[in-house]
Formats: structure tokens, sequence, C-alpha cells
């Protein structure tokens, strides 16, 4: 039997990480928020006792203000989980309580995890996690994710939760009389109409309907697979409540404002309460650098300089490794085609098995794999120290002024990773206008398997009109001309929908900027090399044996739709 587990927490404070080190398998880590785009799943054993683990994407709310605070309200709420774990920033601890107070109301099987306790040493943040725990009413654990050893109290207290057959009741926050009064109105009609099923919590689907959202109550409907609104005696009971909280001057707007404002008093009390700071100084490190990183004057030629040193690095570094490559595979070629000539093997079968199947394979390697062995590990530092939210901020204001989401500044830079992240990263926008132009628009910015391909055509087309170092520098700027080039068919074709069939004014929204963190070089060398660079090349091969194919036999791949060999599909068809 298998325990499930939700991950919960804000964005950037570690939860991929926790989620890597319990499962051990490779989701993508990074120092940026809205980096996790989708939930990953993984199982782990602890105590003989097997628990499924469920990565769910970074929310700071789960008050229904867009598609992952959905997610992760319909998993806490209708999907049965034995235990939800919530991961929060102990450097941050105060923004990150108001998100463990939101769930504490939906469920009590929570243990809390206080991540990243070797940040908070070093800026001389203490918290007293004893205190934090009585003050929560649930276990509080600290953790410093990369490292497995701390994680056992973490397991530990996650196998009590889970074993314990204690009916703990629901944790309540006293919302002031007048709220409270109206809750009494119509909790109990809520309780009749849901005795019957697994979801027991009344009073927080009593401040859902008070609150009107018609978003969460249509999904309480649909899973519970009832009619709350259709009920008379809900209905009754809710308009005379609603009656009393109008009497007392709190509308439908202002209800959800008081509940906000509560549990936020709540979250900063409690962080006072329980934290103390040896140094208040200790941010000051990180709004310095800013003042250059994020300045209106300085903040976009630092990001194009950024740019054009990793990609003159990455076309002058190559160069070498490429001329070697390439000289060792034409030795090989020779002894190739040696070796078909001793066994007096046809013209045709030459050409194809060496002039064209190991050939092309080989200038593709030659070629492609430098670059990428040097570009992908120092894109993987920029993401690592926390540049690219900083790269997000400074664009916010071009985006505004293109009529669309300040978001999409960040799910574009998410594309340069990777094109299809930037579009499912797209979700985190609220506005369903701007979601598509984002959808629409993201794909303009070169991803991470296109830079070795453009840097590859600037050394040979660009670079090879001049000599020196001159070369080196001229297709460095070809590339950032590109990437430009992106960016600002972005922005127009963002403006230009925004003007026309997608009318409507940009939303606002606020830009968490995670805290510099020094690189972990080794897993930065080996994600950006397996998870990266093998991964592109692999692709590369998987087309390079097309040819090989088209010889081999006339049908077509089911996984890439190419012409394939049968042992090309069985071998590759997880490339495919």
């Amino acid at each position: 039997m298998i325990t499930l587990l939700l991950l919960l927490g804000n964005p950037n404070v570690g939860k991929s990480t926790v989620f890597n080190s319990l499962t051990g398998l490779h989701q993508h880590t990074g120092n940026w928020p809205g980096k996790t785009v989708s939930n990953a799943m993984g199982i782990t054993n602890y105590m003989n006792k097997n628990f499924l683990l469920v990565d769910i994407p970074g929310t700071y709310s789960i008050m229904s203000n867009s598609q992952e605070e959905d997610i992760a309200r319909d998993y806490i709420c209708f999907g049965n989980p034995d235990c939800t774990v919530v991961v929060v920033d102990s450097t941050c601890l105060e923004r990150n309580l108001n998100l463990v107070y939101q769930i504490l109301e939906i469920t009590n099987k929570v243990v809390v995890c206080v991540n990243l306790i070797d940040e908070a040493k070093k800026k001389g943040i203490e918290i007293d996690l004893d205190k934090l725990s009585t003050k929560l009413g649930v276990p509080v654990v600290s953790t410093i994710a990369r490292k497995k050893k701390t994680l056992k109290s973490l397991m530990q207290s996650i196998y009590d939760v889970c074993s314990s057959n204690e009916n703990k009741s629901y944790f309540k926050i006293d919302y002031g009389t007048t709220i409270e009064t109206s809750i009494n109105i119509l909790e109990q009609n809520v309780k009749n109409l849901l005795k019957d099923c697994e979801f027991k919590n009344y009073r927080w689907i009593t401040l859902k309907l008070l609150e009107g959202n018609r978003k969460i109550i249509s999904s309480i409907e649909n899973y519970l697979n009832l009619k709350l609104l259709g009920n008379e005696n809900i209905k009754n009971s809710l308009s005379k409540a609603k009656e009393f909280l109008i009497k007392n001057d709190i509308n439908s707007s202002s209800f959800k404002d008081k509940i906000v404002s509560t549990i936020m008093f709540h979250s900063e009390d409690t962080a006072l309460n329980v934290t103390s700071y040896q140094r208040i100084d200790y941010n000051n490190r990180n709004l310095k650098i800013d003042k250059f990183l994020t300045s209106k004057i300085t903040g976009i030629p630092i990001m194009l300089l950024f740019f054009a040193l990793i990609f003159w690095i990455t076309i002058t570094g190559a160069n070498y490794p490429s001329q070697l490559l390439s000289d060792f595979f034409n030795f090989i070629e020779a002894k190739l085609v040696n070796m078909f000539d001793y066994f007096n093997s046809p013209t045709w079968l030459t050409s194809i098995l060496v002039y064209g199947m190991f050939r092309t394979l080989a200038w593709v390697v030659a070629v492609m794999l430098p670059p990428m062995a040097i570009f992908f590990p120092l894109f993987t530092i920029l993401e690592d120290l926390g540049y690219l939210p900083r790269i997000a901020f400074n664009l916010d204001g071009f985006f505004r002024k293109a009529c669309t989401s300040g978001k999409q500044a960040l799910t574009m830079c998410m594309g340069f990773g990777c094109n299809a992240a930037g579009v499912v990263g797209a979700r985190i926008i609220d506005s369903p206008r701007e979601r598509l132009i984002a959808i629409l628009t993201n794909n303009f910015v070169p991803c991470n398997g296109r830079f070795p391909f453009l840097i590859t055509i600037a050394s040979i087309f660009i670079a090879g009109t001049t000599f020196g170092i001159w070369s080196s520098i001229l297709s460095t700027l070809s590339v950032i001309f590109v990437i430009i080039i992106g960016i600002v068919m972005t922005l127009i074709i963002s403006k230009i929908l925004s003007k026309t069939i997608l009318k409507g004014i940009p939303s606002s929204f606020v830009l968490e900027l995670p805290p510099y963190r020094r690189p972990q070089i080794g897993k930065v060398l080996v994600r950006s090399i397996f998870d990266r660079t093998l991964f592109v090349l692999r692709k590369s091969y998987c087309c390079c044996c097309t040819c090989w194919n088209c010889y081999m036999a006339f049908r077509k791949c089911k996984y890439c739709r190419n012409i394939y060999f049968k042992s090309h599909c069985k071998l590759f068809k997880s490339i495919c």
C-alpha cells in the first residue's frame, strides 16, 4: 500500500530539492521562482513503508488566483493525501507562514519543513522550532534539503502523522465576532449536507460559501458530487449570514480582505514570536548588488554584457575542442574506409555507412558538443546565482508597455532554458488574455537547444569573414543580436495582439527576487552535461539516424514519425 504525500510551498523554497533527495529522482532545481511548471511524482521508502510524493508547483496562496493555486487547493481538499508537507524558507518565515495557515485551515495532517536553515544561520536568523510547533499545532522540522541526513527527522515526522489514528480537530483562526457569527449561522446546514462525504472540514467550506468565489464553490460541488447552492437550507442560511455581514459593513469584497488580513496578522505575529535576529543588516549585500543589476540605467546593459560574455567564452572556447574532435573523427573515418576497402565492400555501402551515416554524426558531435558543453554550465551558473528573475524584473516595464502581464517576462526567461517550459509556465499568469498572449509569443526567444546551433552558424558564416580575436567578438555580437530580435519580436507581437484580437489592459503582480546563492559547481556540471548537453546531442543523433533508416525500411516511427529501422524504434523510443 502506498501512502500519498503532497509537497507544497512558496516558489524557490527548495521543494524540488527535498523531492529529489527523498525520491532519488532528478526534478530540475533552480534559484528562481516559477521553475516547477508541472506536478512531479516519485516514490520513497521509509521503515518498510512506500510513500508517493507529489511535488506541486510553488504557490504563495490557495485563494484561487491562478491555476497553480487551484491545483494545490484541489489536491489538498479532494486528493485525500495522507500527509501534506509544507516547505518554508527559514530566511523569510513571515511570508511563508501565510500559506501554512491557509493549508492548516483545510487539513489537519500537516508537517512543516523549515528549509534552508543553513542560510538562516549565515544571516544570523534563529527560529524556535518547538515554539513554532506549539503555535501551529503540527510537527515542525528543520532541514537542509541538499543534505540527505537532515531529512531523516522529516521522514520520521511524516511517518508519525501518517501512522497516527488520532482524530485531530481542524486549525481555527479567529476572524472576529462579526465573521465568526456569520460562520455559525451557516455551518450547521453545511454539516448536515456533507455528513456522508469524506471531506469533513465544514468550517472551510462555510468560509468559501460566504466568500462567494464561484470557481472554488464549483470545484467543491464537482469533487463532492453535490449542489451546495441548490440546497434550500443552505441558500436561506447563506442569505441570512450575508445580510448580517452587510449590516456590519462587510460586503463580498471586504470579506475576503478581512480573511487575508487576519491570516497575514497571524503570520506576522507568529514569526515575530519564534524568530530572533542577531544581525539587522543581514540582507544589505543583496540590496547593494540589486542597485546595479536591477537599476533602470544599468540593468539592461549589464544583462546584455552577461549574455555577451557567456557567448564570447562559448565561441572562443569551443574552437579548440571542436578542432580536436574533428581531427579525431577524420582519423577514424580514414580507418573505416580502409577497412571497407580491405573487405572489398561495394561503393554504395561505403557511401551509406561511412560518408553518409558516420560523417554526418561526426560533424554533429564535433561542431555541436563543445559549444553545448561550455554554454550550458555557464547558463546554469547564472540560474543558480539567482540572476534569471533579475532579467525578468528588468524586462517587466517593457511588457507593461506592450499591454501584457509582467509575469510574461519570467516565463520568457524560462523559454531561454526550454520553449516548452516557457509555454507551460504561462499558466502562472492570472489573466486568460495575457496567458494566451504569452503562449503565442514565448517561442520567439531561442531555447538552450538552439543556442549551440546559433553559435555554430555564427562561428562558420560570421566569424569566418574576419581573423583573430575579432572573429569571436563578431560572432558573439551576432548571437546577441538574434536574442535581442527574439525579445523585440515578442514585445511587438504582444502589443499587436493586445491592440487587436486580444484587447485589454495589463495586470499588476508581485515578483519575488530570490537571494543570491553560491552555485554548486559539481551539481551545475552534472545537471548541465547530463540533463541538457547529452539530451540535445541524443536528439541530434536520433535525427542523424534517419538517413540510415531510409535505406533499411520504408516505414514511419510511431514515436517521431521518421523513417525507421525496427531496432531503432526499440532502442531509441525513449529519445523520440
